[in-house]
């Protein structure tokens, strides 16, 4: 019996592992479409995998409506930088993610002295994906990826992709096929990985044989460690700060790119300070970007660092807010040991 046979004997049978979605009511997926055939043939075509396996595996689908509402709306795009701060910059994120701190503070550090990815990064991550578990998703990752692979053209071909890593991890991991649940676009787990990500940059943090993003936290924070690592996270050095301008308009100089556009030195140059740790070398890349907030246009500088954080979430709101929410967890950390 080969592994996704096994997976599907199990269907059910291992949802404990995984919190489970409530049942919905939409409509099952219909297995005579010809993009439905054609992903059944693909995937048997690049992964091995069975027709008849994967035909039932799509025949536990339902189609999510709301989803495709959902990402066609994204908060970082519909958002200004200010209400977009407020959503996970709070007193309760900030109280919860010391919390999650304190409990875990032994495995943070282990895991920051290991990887060089300190421990207000990891905070800072699982605390804007998940609130520190408290907000997990609501969909059935199945039912996401099926939606977006078959009901959402725009981003077809990458959905249709998780779906079949999602099968292939479901058999790896033993989760139960129809267990999982996650975001809207089928993240999963305190670290919100989709399934490919899942795949390749996950690990076994607390060496049991398998990877638990939802119940080990050394799981959780060593795969949080290592996407960063994988993706160049160079220990040590600065990640964003404030940029103050002179005489001169830094818009020119501004961009919404995902990547350095300038140097250290060409924002000296420019007339434009920076209000926090910043490469002393003025041949550092930086990337000189604009927000909005209440009062009016800021812009920040974000090097190196600060542009790996985009890898997880490709957008600069979102390496923002982590980077200002882990920094306040550190301070509301500190200050209560301080305090102590």
């Amino acid at each position: 019996m080969n592994r996704l046979k096994q997976l599907l004997c199990c269907v059910g049978l291992a949802a404990a592992l995984v919190p489970v979605a409530a049942a919905w009511a939409d409509e099952p997926l219909d297995l005579a479409r010809d993009d439905v055939r054609a992903f059944i043939e693909g995937a048997q075509q690049r992964h091995g995998l069975e027709p008849d396996a994967v035909r039932a595996v799509l025949g536990l689908v339902r189609i999510q409506p709301p989803i495709i509402e959902a990402i066609s709306r994204p908060a970082e795009r519909v958002r200004p930088w200010h209400e977009y701060r407020k959503i996970f910059i709070t007193d309760e994120r900030i109280a919860a993610g010391a919390e999650f701190w304190r409990q875990h503070r032994d495995q943070l550090e282990r895991v920051a002295a290991e990887s060089g990815v300190p421990e207000e990064m990891l905070v800072g991550i699982i605390g804007v994906e998940t609130y520190y578990g408290r907000i997990l998703g609501r969909y059935r990752v199945l039912d996401a990826l099926a939606t977006l692979a078959f009901d959402y053209p725009p981003r077809s071909a990458f959905f249709s992709k998780e779906l079949e890593q999602f099968i292939l991890l479901s058999g790896e991991q033993g989760l139960a096929i129809d267990g999982p649940v996650g975001s809207y676009a089928g993240a999963m787990g305190l670290p919100q990985f989709i399934p490919s990500s899942y795949r390749a940059y996950a690990v076994d943090g607390d060496g049991d044989g398998r990877v638990d993003l939802w119940e080990s936290t050394d799981d959780i924070l060593a795969s949080v460690a290592n996407y960063f690592r994988v993706h160049g996270w160079r220990p040590g050095e600065p990640v964003v700060a404030p940029a103050v301008p002179g005489g001169s308009d830094p818009a020119p100089l501004a961009h919404q790119g995902l990547s350095a556009n300038t140097t250290v030195g060409a924002l000296w140059q420019a007339g434009i300070g920076l209000a926090g740790p910043a490469p002393a070398d003025p041949a550092a890349a930086a990337g000189l970007f604009a927000q909005e907030r209440e009062d009016g246009t800021a812009y920040w500088a974000g090097f190196h660092n600060f542009y790996v954080i985009t890898r997880y979430n490709r957008s600069l709101m979102y390496a923002l807010a982590v980077h200002e929410l882990g920094e306040a967890v550190r301070s509301r950390v500190e200050a209560g040991a301080d305090a102590g």
